[in-house]
């Protein structure tokens, strides 16, 4: 996995969404997401979107994704 396929993964299921990601050694990034979505949605439930468009690659393809989520 790389970073630039998470950014894909990310920006497609979060239309809008603009996506920074970090990291090179395959399992470990850190990424800082921009989505207007998340207005008026708690940290969890932000963090819990961004999962959402790594789906089944979460825990099996990246072993560790820190995030940092906001709206602008």
């Amino acid at each position: 996995m790389t970073k630039d396929e998470i950014k894909q993964l990310i920006e497609s299921g979060l239309p809008g969404a603009s996506a920074l990601v970090r990291g090179d050694d395959g399992q470990h990034f850190e990424a800082e997401v921009v989505y207007k979505g998340f207005a008026g949605k708690s940290v969890i439930q932000q963090h819990r979107m961004v999962y959402a468009t790594l789906g089944e690659k979460m825990g099996r393809d990246i072993h560790a994704l820190q995030l940092k989520t906001r709206t602008d």
